[in-house]
């Protein structure tokens, strides 16, 4: 079985993701894990997926939704690597304030440097004010949380740190 990842970016319009799920669908893929959001007017779309049929052959089928050049679309075999096995707890980081220079930059390097791994991150810019929301594995979460503090200071934002809460499938 072969497994791919998949991204489309671009215009955003209606039925981009039946588009792609459909034609992924036909020949015989299924989506294994995808993240899609709209930025701006602009969608963007990952998800890996697995079936018979060779990286070629998806791209071909791919190919008529950039016809328009309002869209990119790009097919990459995943090679199968160790499944990473989270260390410590997760949690759920948000910062909010003024917009500025650096933010997210910060934020990343307070977590890497304090052992933790974001997992997930959305920001978002509304006026002048600035929101990150991050979920991070983090072993020393009392660390990584006076650490984000300090940060946050010298920034001049706010920020907060809380356990997540387990998927409820």
């Amino acid at each position: 079985m072969n497994e791919y990842a998949v991204t489309v970016i671009g215009h955003d319009r209606p039925g981009i993701i039946a588009d792609v799920a459909e034609i992924l669908a036909r020949l015989g893929l299924n989506l294994t894990d995808s993240t899609m959001t709209r930025l701006r007017g602009h969608f963007a779309m990952t998800l890996v997926c697995s079936g018979p049929p060779a990286g070629a052959e998806i791209e071909a089928a791919l190919e008529p939704l950039t016809a328009e050049r309002t869209l990119l679309v790009t097919v990459r075999g995943v090679v199968e690597e160790p499944v990473y096995e989270p260390a410590g707890t997760h949690h759920v980081v948000t910062v909010h304030g003024a917009d500025r220079l650096g933010i997210v930059a910060t934020l990343a390097r307070t977590v890497a440097e304090c052992g933790g791994n974001i997992t997930d991150l959305t920001t978002r810019l509304s006026g002048s004010l600035y929101v990150i929301v991050a979920e991070v594995d983090v072993t020393d979460a009392e660390r990584l949380d006076e650490a984000l503090r300090t940060a946050a200071q010298r920034l001049g934002v706010e920020v907060s740190m809380r356990p997540a809460d387990a998927d409820l499938l």
